[in-house]
């Protein structure tokens, strides 16, 4: 799923409080990080990776099963092939 497909252009911003390491906060300042940006960015790549796992864990079987039959069976072009 493209991070585009998570960040929603039209949802609303919304105003939270967050604790963060001053030394951190102080570097990221003077490089003029925008931590808004960063953490949305960054929950971006965290969400998709949760995703995928899940539907990995969720599809594990199924893909067991078709890895399984391809391996007994072959696929159906295996004849057909010249190369």
């Amino acid at each position: 799923m493209p991070s585009a497909a998570l960040q929603q252009p039209t949802s609303q911003k919304k105003s939270t409080n967050l604790s963060i390491n001053s030394d951190l906060l102080r570097r990221a300042r003077a490089h003029k990080i925008n931590l808004s940006r960063t953490l949305e960015e960054r929950l971006t790549e965290i969400l998709l990776n949760e995703e995928r796992e899940a539907w990995r864990t969720e599809n594990a079987a199924a893909i067991e099963e078709y890895n399984a039959r391809i391996e007994q069976n072959g696929v159906f072009s295996d004849g057909l092939r010249r190369f």
